[in-house]
């Protein structure tokens, strides 16, 4: 057995980071996932011209885990297709609960069954791992959970305060029969696990407040590279601005975005850039007042944040938001809400507001519309912060919290890391 360290996650999140930076830093044994680019059948969409491939397709040849040897990864693509077919066809919150347990289990067996090699440490997603952990337990490992979001617990205790609010918003129904099933199997994960990753305070918070043993959780932020970095603004003038990245709906507090829209009609203007999945008559109403624009290629995302001079996002749950890191490297003053667990200086790089506050929102556009000098000196600092969350300082951080665990991991492990070699 080895100090290096099995990994397991489903899909491609935040671009296979973990997974790269424990390769980068000597320290992978293996990687485990769904459907990636560059094993099995998946492997054909990099020889199509990218035209000939629709949007779902494009994502899909995007997964690549850029320097991660194929040797050291295996996939379950045949179960991450099928995992994609389910949530397709789900028409309610229990159909998709359902797919995404059925899928965790699955995948997390299929782990077990190929070993964990001569590692001697397991880092896993909460929610997907729970047999993971078990086994990797019982074989002398040493075992991290990564929780990604708050407690499902307490997602949906915020998610149907939302609906009572809004009721029209939602078109699918809310009473998930699943939904404690998956909150008991994030229990179990952290019960076994001797370190629970948080991406955010909010997150750690949310665990305690679920009787989750917060004396082994850790804090780890996040970091984005420097694609993300853009040439200052020279705007003078004009309405403000507003920009927000991510599917339009409840949890990221898009009513309220659209309320500060109305309150601020001629003076700013609004973008939401992601999947919506409203009502008709609700996305109609939303249209008069905000621009959408639907989901679009990472390719272009760049385009929207150089078209923005601040950066909204007023979610009510999160991890920790990767799209605020990208928007203070890209130079855009944050205004956001605590729950989002940004790594944004109130009143600095831009503002925490309280969630569900319209007023507040309102209030911190308007102060950056009519203060421009100061919306400049924002923007300054906003890239500032982002340096300290670039990704060589994510791996860094990442490899000090393990190094808790086992010695013979060096603490200073992703001090090598570049952004450069993680993009």
């Amino acid at each position: 057995m080895t100090e290096a360290v099995v990994v397991s996650q489903l899909g491609a999140r935040m671009h296979y980071a973990v997974p790269r930076i424990l390769h980068r830093a000597g320290l992978l044994e293996h990687f485990y996932t769904d459907i990636c680019a560059t094993k099995g059948w998946p492997r054909l969409l990099g020889h199509m011209p990218r035209r000939a491939l629709n949007e779902s397709l494009r994502r899909l040849a995007g997964r690549i885990p850029v320097g991660i040897p194929t040797e050291r990864i295996t996939c379950f693509s045949n179960a991450g297709l099928l995992h994609t077919m389910r949530r397709m066809r789900a028409r309610t919150a229990s159909e998709e609960t359902e797919a995404m347990l059925a899928t965790a289990q699955a995948f997390s067996t299929r782990v077990v069954r190929r070993g964990f090699g001569n590692a001697g440490g397991f880092y896993g997603i909460a929610g997907e791992c729970l047999e993971q952990i078990r086994a990797a337990r019982a074989a002398g490992l040493w075992t991290a959970v990564e929780q990604i979001i708050a407690p499902r617990t307490i997602v949906d205790r915020l998610i149907l305060g939302e609906a009572r609010r809004f009721p029209d918003w939602e078109g699918q129904g809310l009473q998930d029969r699943y939904a404690e099933a998956f909150a008991a199997r994030e229990r179990a994960e952290w019960a076994k696990a001797d370190l629970i990753v948080c991406p955010s305070d909010f997150v750690r918070q949310a665990v305690a407040e679920c009787g989750g043993p917060v004396d082994r959780c850790v804090l780890v932020p996040y970091g984005v590279d420097a694609r993300f970095q853009l040439p200052e603004r020279n705007r003078i003038g004009g309405p403000l601005r507003v920009l927000t990245i991510g599917a339009i709906g409840l949890r990221k507090g898009s009513p309220y975005v659209v309320e500060a829209a109305r309150q601020l009609a001629g003076r700013a203007v609004f973008r939401m850039v992601g999947q919506c999945h409203l009502p008709d008559h609700v996305r109609s109403r939303l249209g008069q007042l905000v621009e959408i624009t639907g989901p679009v290629p990472r390719a272009e995302i760049f385009d929207h944040y150089a078209w923005a001079d601040v950066f909204l996002l007023p979610s009510i749950c999160e991890g920790s938001a990767t799209v605020t890191y990208e928007a203070l490297a890209a130079g855009l003053p944050v205004i956001t809400t605590p729950n989002t667990g940004s790594v944004v200086r109130d009143g600095v790089d831009g503002f925490v507001v309280p969630i569900r506050d319209p007023a507040a929102i309102v209030e911190s556009l308007l102060f950056l519309h009519e203060h421009r000098g100061r919306l400049a000196e924002m923007s300054r600092q906003a890239k500032v912060r982002a340096g300290d969350f670039d990704l060589a300082s994510y791996g860094r951080r990442l490899c000090q919290a393990l190094a808790q665990l086992r010695p013979a991991i060096p603490a200073q492990a992703g001090a090598s890391i570049s952004a450069q070699a993680l993009r």
